[in-house]
């Protein structure tokens, strides 16, 4: 026994006098780190000076939502920025936002408690292992060999840790349930439209009639909308528009040529000192003697604007003729297609939506089996914003749907596979030294600087991984869609899935798996039966691969979330090249970037999961993972309070869901933990005690999670009845009078300012403070092991936005769940004004067919297009709905 234990200990002594860990982790965190610290200056130095792209939400969109400005000194916004709650976001933003934000401190501290768990415990235990590793090898479990008795505190502490993660997934669950119940209780979410509609999905024809539907949903049914088939209405609205804006452009660009001739004959006169007007007529020709235009002596035969109805080869028209041409035709077709619809004279779909008088008849219909056959009428949902509905999908029958998910999901799994093979490839590549004994042609890498051999073992396979995973959110989206998925936010939880799958298989399991394997492969060709032996002494030293993903990604994503120099390039080459109209000037202007929830909180979740799994086999990539996920945990901070808006919104679904893939990362870990110890049980019956220790483990941890599934899913998903009687209670103790919920729906002005709260853009905002619940204020530990208590609904409450409650117009509830095609009126065409006075005679033209204004905007004499942006309401502004 002994003469093999020390053949092991040689064998692992030879290998580990290959590592490279320390190298290939400065080699990437030197560059990584350089960069980053670039980026992070520029950040500084351009934030106050870019405003639009650095703090958008300071002066862009709805009053209430605005976030307060930051100083502009160099460094002293950095404390207003951190002395502001977390709980600001819930109020100026969105639930979704709130919840990732709080996700990754979760994950911080989560790491920062196994650290101290795991480190003092578990580096001294693998530091005298006796395996000969060095570097930061000799830290992992791979080199305890002298004493397998020691893995009794790998499975002490891995307990003690995966019990705190089990705790903090049903802490989690608990608070968020709370805070959610308290949001959709909310006047301001409450007196949307949305919170009272459901959506019916795949509902048979017999059910498609507005009686029938009244007959069996009453009572609290107050409207009925029917999907229809607007195929053909939004192929006529896509022509009108296409030929309106195409017209818009054709009539600017016409100004600007006429503009630039002029501008260019008077520089040619003034060096001439010659007549400006005769130069004029003798460089260009009068055209176009229609008088169509105020100055065409300043235009030429070939200036006016034209294009060609078919790409390349089609027939060339003038833009402007042909465009007033086609919008005399369309805009009358659109608007008696668009009165068909309204009147209901019109193929109907296979959904419907129904709006009820009160929050609770509502969810009393979502959480009814409306009807009598499986699949029918279902799934369902309740407030889908009416921007958020994927119309095409509301056609779908019940047998379709079921096959679009099995051909998807059959998809998603053929995808998972094929992208094994270059992520496979990138794990190999971390541990290239180790393939050089098997590929003799890799010997010349041996030759190579030490520096360039850390960047190819270290920066090369992350960024290459980082690549491949930015590939997939497009096809998944896709796919999500195509399955049958009605709302942007079902999407967006579909590919939180599949996406998470994607991270966890590729970025995860292959590439650990082929890091490892990759590393021994030489040695198990020439004695296969020590397989195991040599892989379970190979996965810990993978590690190295993921402090480095930590690195590059902590500190990479952290730099360039902030800087977004891609961006801010984009966004001056896109305003300068292809904004030549007011209205896509403005566009651009009040159009903040989103996040894909469904694609950004898979990554944090899977570093997570990796941090998980590794806390008693690498303790030190806890550490770096704490570090990565703090980097993370400002930048997106920063970025939700100041840059980017919500476009989709999940209704904070998105939390739960991560935190149910949490589990797969405890499942992960205890199965490696256990088939490492299995391992050494072949050398050691020292090892047979930690390996029952785990499986037990594994045990209690898919007990424990039907347990909180069973608990959980229904409060997830659905409203409580009694929060009704929860919240007239709180109202009558607030001096409400016992008013009904319904009442939330009135408007509530705030009129003071006290200690309980402070007037922010005329809403009242209570002031939130930790201790929110009567109870006797509690100790920090108190209140952790007790969110039951003091997270529960009424401290939740003072959390939510109490913002007044939002009133429609009649025609806008009465058109609430129209086909957006239904709702889309003719555009009003808005051109800049110019000092020749063709915008003039452009509007007089063109409003005998469309509407067009030449107001707010004007071409000044370098002929750029301008317009004020502190005007966020010009001529085409339009009220969108908070529905």
């Amino acid at each position: 026994m002994s003469s093999s234990g020390d053949a092991n200990v040689g064998s692992a002594s030879n290998s580990s006098a290959n590592s490279n860990s320390i190298t290939s982790i400065l080699s990437t965190l030197a560059p990584v780190a350089l960069v980053a610290l670039v980026w992070l200056v520029v950040f500084l130095i351009l934030r106050p000076r870019v405003k639009r792209y650095y703090q958008p939400r300071t002066f862009l969109g709805p009053t209430e939502a605005r976030s307060r400005p930051l100083s502009d000194s160099l460094l002293g916004w950095v404390s207003g920025f951190w002395n502001t709650s977390d709980t600001y976001i819930l109020k100026h933003h969105t639930l979704d936002a709130y919840l990732l934000v709080r996700f990754l401190k979760i994950a911080v501290v989560s790491c920062v408690v196994g650290c101290c768990i795991t480190w003092p415990v578990l580096f001294p235990i693998n530091a005298t292992g006796g395996g000969g590793h060095v570097q930061l090898d000799l830290l992992t479990m791979a080199n305890v060999t002298n004493s397998y008795y020691k893995l009794f505190a790998h499975a002490i502490c891995a307990i003690i840790f995966f019990s705190y993660i089990l705790y903090t997934i049903t802490r989690e669950s608990i608070y968020f349930i709370n805070l959610r119940q308290a949001y959709l209780m909310s006047p301001l979410y409450t007196s949307r439209i949305s919170s009272r509609t459901v959506l019916f999905t795949s509902v048979p024809p017999d059910y498609m009639n507005e009686e029938r539907l009244r007959e069996v949903l009453n009572p609290g049914v107050r409207r009925v909308w029917l999907a229809t088939d607007c195929s053909d209405l939004q192929d006529k609205v896509d022509q009108r528009n296409d030929a309106a804006f195409k017209l818009e452009a054709a009539e600017v660009k016409l100004m600007r040529q006429a503009n630039a001739n002029r501008l260019k004959a008077e520089k040619k006169a003034a060096k001439k000192g010659g007549d400006v007007e005769r130069h004029a007529s003798e460089e260009t020709a009068v055209t176009h003697g229609n008088g169509e235009d105020a100055a065409t002596q300043w235009l030429g035969p070939k200036d006016r604007p034209t294009h060609r109805l078919t790409m390349l080869v089609g027939k060339k028209v003038d833009s402007i003729d042909w465009c007033r041409a086609e919008l005399s035709k369309l805009i009358p077709e659109v608007d008696a297609l668009q009165a068909k619809h309204r009147a209901g004279d019109a193929k109907l779909l296979n959904s419907v939506f129904v709006e009820f008088e009160t929050v609770r008849e509502a969810q009393s219909a979502f959480q009814s089996l409306t009807h009598h056959q499986s699949l029918h009428m279902s799934p369902r949902f309740i407030g889908a914003n009416p921007f958020e509905i994927i119309w095409s999908n509301l056609s779908i029958t019940w047998w379709a749907r079921v096959l679009r998910q099995i051909a998807t999901t059959s998809f998603v799994v053929a995808l998972v596979i094929f992208w094994s093979i270059p992520v496979a490839v990138v794990g190999a590549i971390s541990n290239i030294n180790y393939l050089i004994g098997v590929l003799p042609w890799l010997s010349f890498i041996n030759n190579l600087p030490d520096v360039i051999l850390g960047v190819v073992t270290g920066l090369l396979p992350v960024v290459a991984l980082a690549v491949l995973m930015a590939l997939l959110p497009i096809v998944l989206r896709l796919a999500a869609k195509i399955g049958g998925a009605p709302t942007l936010g079902a999407v967006e939880l579909t590919v939180q899935n599949s996406y998470f799958a994607f991270q966890i298989v590729q970025v995860f399991l292959v590439a650990t798996l082929s890091s490892a394997a990759s590393s021994a492969v030489g040695q198990i060709i020439h004695d296969p039966t020590s397989v195991t032996t040599l892989l379970a002494q190979r996965l810990p030293l993978a590690s190295n691969f993921y402090i480095s993903y930590f690195i590059l990604q902590g500190l990479g994503v952290f730099a360039g979330v902030l800087a977004g120099l891609v961006g801010l390039v984009l966004l001056w080459v896109f305003s300068k090249f292809f904004d030549g109209t007011p209205r896509k000037m403005y566009k651009r202007w009040i159009n903040l970037s989103g996040i894909g929830w469904g694609t950004v909180f898979p990554i944090y979740t899977n570093l997570f999961v990796i941090a998980i799994c590794y806390a008693a086999i690498a303790p030190l990539v806890l550490g770096f993972a704490a570090i990565g996920l703090f980097f993370f945990y400002f930048a997106y901070r920063y970025n939700l309070m100041y840059v980017t808006n919500s476009n989709v919104n999940t209704g904070g679904l998105v939390y739960p869901r991560a935190l149910q893939q949490l589990f797969i990362g405890l499942y992960v870990a205890e199965v490696c933990l256990i088939g490492l110890f299995a391992i050494s049980v072949g050398t050691s019956l020292g090892a047979l005690g930690p390996l029952i220790l785990m499986i037990l483990m594994l045990i209690f941890t898919a007990l424990y999670q039907i347990s909180y599934n069973s608990a959980i899913a229904p409060l997830l998903a659905y409203l409580p009845k009694t929060l009704e009687a929860e919240e007239r209670r709180l109202l009558q103790s607030e001096g409400n009078g016992g008013s009904q919920l319904e009442s939330d729906r009135h408007r509530e002005k705030a009129v003071h300012e006290d200690d309980n709260g402070a007037v922010e853009d005329g809403v009242f905002a209570p002031k939130v403070t930790e201790d929110t619940t009567p109870h006797k204020k509690p100790n920090f530990f108190t209140k952790w092991l007790r969110p039951d208590v003091y997270n529960n609904y009424a401290a939740m409450r003072k959390l939510v936005p109490r913002s007044i409650a939002i009133d429609y117009t009649p025609e806008q509830e009465d058109t609430a769940y129209f086909h957006p095609a239904i709702n889309d009126t003719t555009p009003l065409l808005w051109i800049p004004r110019d000092s020749l006075g063709m915008s003039a005679t452009a509007v007089a033209n063109t409003s005998k067919v469309i509407p067009m204004t030449d107001e707010d905007a004007y071409i000044d004499e370098k002929n750029n297009v301008v317009w004020d942006h502190e005007n966020l309401r010009p001529p085409i502004y339009q009220e969108r709905p908070y529905y």
